[in-house]
């Protein structure tokens, strides 16, 4: 925590000069090199994948960091992401979550309406794509009239484009529906409905493959389709050009993940901008007065049924976008990947980076998924590695290859998240970077 505050009070400072210039530079240059001669190094690509945050305390000019900010996602990351395929995988993990993290800061941040079910939203928007966009619709030939047995129906993909939109309001739907029964509840009670309705959810996935086969059920949906890519001369033309700077052929494999990089961005930016929008529009206030003291708001004339019902459809649309991005993106979904666990990492990205700050949100979802897939899974396979050689632990001439594969940090993940939890919430209970009115919420009062 002292680090973080370090951080913030260098960069935050008022800076003259060209020094933020030359901070910004330096980041930007140097990891893009590292990154590019080593596409293995983890200490490049954090260094890389700070500067973001960098950007975002520096003092300069807003135009230079809007240019910088675009040469970085547009064109460097991209770029390295196709030299090592990793890499871009990780900055879509950072995306989609992202995305996630913002739509359940509407929910929790703003109206505080505490949502352990996020992640059934996620579920809808998933399995839309994935039941339209498959073969699974053939399956469906006890229905009468819905396919003939032994066909083969399924949607055009191009047809993907617009079910983004389909994912959108069947996931605000779903978050009405799920919002009727609720509105009476608040606090553990509210938690413990929604939580409820996850599980709910990611049953009826699980087990709605009899009588009629909807969902596959624990076998999942595969393959799923893809949204075409360009026509084949936009797509020759890319590769002549890109090519000499990623040093080998780029592959439409490689093409989808950067398109699916640049759709997870998109949601990004149309979230950004909604929450901004929201915030200190009539609805947010109407949301902050909620959660602030529910009676008081009524008293004022809130409509507390429609506020609500408008929280839950606004951070559930953007969960259901990113459901019908994951299904294209992966080409397979499950009632695994919707867990109740999954809920629970969305929760802790809000509250590792403040609950109702939009740049700590993103930046919470950035360091749980670098922690996660990169950094605990980098030092597994270290340790890994040090098993096969004769090398010993110094001081204490312990042998590498005699320690037990138990202790690998890979599956310490949660045991990691919970410490970080609860250090954040002795020492910094606002998050990394926390909004301006729970910042004040939590300091202490100035002594007369």
């Amino acid at each position: 925590m002292v680090i973080i505050d370090l951080l913030i009070s260098l960069f935050s400072k008022p800076n003259s000069g060209f020094r933020p210039y030359l901070i910004a530079f330096a980041l930007l240059v140097g990891g893009t090199i590292y990154v590019y001669l080593d596409p293995r190094s983890l200490p490049a690509f954090l260094i890389l994948m700070a500067c973001p945050l960098m950007l975002y305390f520096l003092k300069m000019n807003n135009r230079v960091k809007l240019l910088i900010g675009l040469l970085l996602t547009i064109v460097i990351l991209p770029v390295l992401g196709i030299r090592n395929i990793f890499y871009l995988e990780v900055i879509f993990q950072i995306s989609l979550f992202s995305a996630l993290a913002l739509g359940l800061n509407i929910v929790i941040g703003m109206a505080g309406l505490l949502d352990l079910g996020y992640v059934a939203f996620y579920a809808v928007g998933a399995y839309l794509w994935a039941i339209f966009g498959s073969k699974q619709m053939s399956l469906l030939h006890s229905i009468p009239g819905a396919a003939p047995a032994g066909a083969d129906f399924f949607l055009d993909p191009s047809w993907f484009w617009l079910f983004i939109f389909f994912g959108v309001g069947l996931a605000a739907l779903t978050g009405i529906l799920l919002g009727l029964p609720v509105l009476r509840l608040r606090g553990d009670y509210l938690a413990i409905v929604t939580l409820g309705f996850g599980e709910v959810i990611r049953v009826l996935a699980l087990n709605l493959d009899k009588p009629i086969n909807l969902t596959n059920g624990p076998q999942g949906i595969t393959p799923i389709q893809r949204p075409p890519l360009p026509p084949a001369a936009i797509m020759d033309f890319l590769r002549t050009m890109l090519k000499p700077v990623v040093g080998h052929d780029i592959t439409d494999a490689q093409f989808y993940n950067v398109l699916f990089y640049f759709l997870a961005l998109i949601v990004i930016l149309l979230a950004i901008t909604v929450a901004r929008r929201l915030e200190d529009s009539r609805i947010g206030r109407a949301w902050t007065a909620i959660r602030e003291d529910e009676t008081a708001a009524i008293a004022m004339g809130i409509p507390l049924v429609k506020m609500k019902l408008a929280a839950f459809a606004a951070g559930a649309s953007f969960a259901g976008t990113m459901g019908v991005i994951y299904a294209a993106n992966r080409t397979f979904v499950s009632p695994e990947s919707f867990s109740f666990l999954q809920s629970i990492g969305v929760l802790t990205m809000v509250i590792l980076g403040g609950l109702g700050s939009i740049p700590g949100v993103i930046l919470g979802a950035a360091m749980v998924v670098i922690l996660n897939i990169q950094v605990l899974q980098t030092f597994s396979l270290y340790l890994s590695a040090l098993r096969q050689s004769d090398a010993v632990i110094p001081i204490i001439n312990f042998a590498w290859k005699d320690l037990s594969t138990q202790l690998d940090p890979a599956k310490y993940q949660k045991l990691v998240f919970g410490v970080i939890l609860v250090v954040m919430m002795i020492f910094r209970p606002s998050g990394l970077i926390p909004a301006e009115r729970r910042k004040r919420e939590l300091s202490p009062e100035d002594s007369e």
